[in-house]
């Protein structure tokens, strides 16, 4: 997948280009059908399947005091994206200059001028332009205008509740990893680097992985059934999580721990992402470090369980 990073990064030749224009943040099962929609559109007409997104997001530049914690970091964006078969992603840096473009010059400078769009993707409560003057029906006129075709996607809906990067980062702030899960399509993950932590758990509880991550959103404090894995080998683990500040042992400052369900071979990963699959309990001081010790046995064991059933299930 080609990544451009600017627009003087696209080359002139780009295209002709199939674009789905927004944020995709988690890149959710909504934002997954949209890249079904649109690569078998591309394949079908013979287009480039593109996507155009934007880092930062929008609301950290226009209203940094209301802008969300995102899901994912613009890598595990682009990866997911490249997954889903998209060949080209133009992320573009959004600013207050940008932002100022009318919807006129959006459309002519950026999708037909550098992406050479002929068919345009865009959600049904799509707002583009100066103080967000352009829809779904400004696009079509431009589009008439610049030879390309607008096609709105509707929102996915599971049942009465709308599928939005909004409800999964409540889901997952709230600690409802399950849930998230299903509605991303795939386990909320987090990645980073391993960090040297204080030595408390080998000396007194069970050794884990302390993980710095890069993802904005954090799931709330408690211990989570979790998979862990080594980006760089693949190497896999089963795995029990805590986030929280380690109130046994009076800890002020958010840590994420993890604790490995088989055994550590090949040495320890410099980097890990950890798939969070259930929530097991709210994160709480005990009385000793071996009373914590013991629970952590207890939380290893309910994890150890459910790993079996999701292999036996054929998602393990």
């Amino acid at each position: 997948m080609r990544i451009f990073r600017s627009t003087a990064e696209v080359p002139a030749d780009f295209g002709p280009s199939a674009v789905a224009i927004g944020n995709f943040d988690g890149l959710h099962s909504g934002h997954r059908g949209i890249m079904r929609q649109l690569t078998s559109e591309a394949r079908a007409r013979g287009l480039v399947p593109a996507v155009l997104t934007f880092d930062p997001h929008p609301a950290q530049v226009l209203a940094p005091d209301r802008a969300p914690k995102l899901i994912m970091t613009v890598d595990q964006r682009l990866r997911a994206l490249e997954e889903e078969g998209i060949e080209a992603v133009l992320c573009l840096p959004f600013s207050i200059e940008f932002a100022r473009q009318t919807p006129e010059e959006f459309a002519k400078g950026v999708l037909m001028g550098i992406l050479h769009a002929r068919l345009v993707l865009i959600g049904e409560d799509f707002r583009f332009g100066y103080k967000q003057s352009g829809t779904i029906d400004t696009m079509r006129e431009l589009g008439g205008q610049f030879g390309f075709e607008t096609q709105p996607v509707m929102l996915l809906r599971h049942g009465r509740e709308r599928v939005s990067s909004t409800l999964i980062r409540n889901l997952i702030a709230a600690g409802d990893v399950s849930r998230a899960c299903r509605k991303l399509g795939t386990p909320f993950t987090l990645e980073g680097d391993i960090v040297k932590g204080e030595g408390v758990g080998s000396r007194q509880t069970v050794p884990t992985l302390n993980l710095a991550p890069r993802n904005e959103i954090i799931p709330a404090h408690g211990v989570y059934v979790t998979v862990t894995i080594d980006p760089e080998t693949g190497r896999r683990w089963p795995s029990v999580t805590n986030i929280g500040t380690r109130p046994t042992f009076g800890g002020d400052h958010l840590t994420v721990e993890t604790f490995l369900l088989t055994p550590l071979e090949g040495g320890a990963p410099r980097r890990i992402e950890l798939r969070f699959l259930k929530f097991v309990r709210a994160e709480r001081k005990f009385e000793s470090a071996e009373a914590l010790k013991r629970q952590i046995l207890r939380d290893a064991a309910f994890a150890n369980r459910l790993h079996a059933r999701l292999k036996r299930s054929g998602v393990g």
